[in-house]
């Protein structure tokens, strides 16, 4: 046999046999990121809020421009830590 149809044989052969050890992409490919959607939407509580062009009912503008403002006050000066747990270092009080 000719050494070059030999190596063309060979190839053939091992082509046809690694062919088998290629599979495609497992089921779980096909399902990528349908978790991740899945809990984006059960956590949200109302999808379509965007859609809703109704003004915000049971709030004033003056109730509403006071709470903005002591919101953006409470960065600025925040509200004073205290302890809650008393722990001391052994000594006696």
């Amino acid at each position: 046999m000719n050494p070059i149809k030999y190596k063309m044989l060979l190839s053939l052969i091992s082509l046809a046999v690694f062919s088998g050890c290629a599979t495609k992409a497992p089921y779980l490919d096909s399902k990528f990121g349908h978790a991740v959607n899945a809990a984006k939407g059960q956590q949200t509580l109302n999808p379509d809020a965007s859609r809703n062009t109704d003004p915000v009912s049971g709030l004033d503008g003056k109730a509403g421009k006071e709470s903005m403002d002591r919101y953006d006050e409470s960065f600025k000066t925040p509200p004073p830590t205290f302890n809650v747990i008393n722990i001391n270092s052994g000594q006696p009080q």
